[in-house]
């Protein structure tokens, strides 16, 4: 176990370690990047989903709006799963208001 874990005493702090990737989404002749964020828990309440990973933008808006994300045992699946997510729904900016 990583030193890092040590530092939580109650399962309920839900202590996690966060990791940032990027990602660029081609969308027509546009680039969207998506930051995706994974959180690496110390004691998940599914103890085999330990990575949570979710994008900082939402997909699909015109529609019905959707927040990619994914969990997996192991950092690589969580944030494959998120990506999945990310190609699934084009992204569709709302326009100004």
């Amino acid at each position: 176990m990583e030193e890092w874990k040590y530092a939580q005493r109650e399962d309920s702090e839900r202590l996690a370690k966060v990791h940032y990737f990027s990602m660029q989404k081609p969308q027509g002749s546009e680039e969207i990047e998506f930051l995706i964020t994974i959180h690496e828990y110390v004691k998940p309440k599914d103890p085999t989903m330990l990575f949570f990973a979710e994008a900082d933008k939402e997909t699909n808006q015109r529609t019905a709006p959707y927040r990619p994300c994914g969990w997996g045992r192991t950092l690589s699946e969580a944030l494959s799963n998120c990506m999945t997510e990310v190609r699934r729904f084009p992204y569709e900016p709302l326009a100004n208001r």
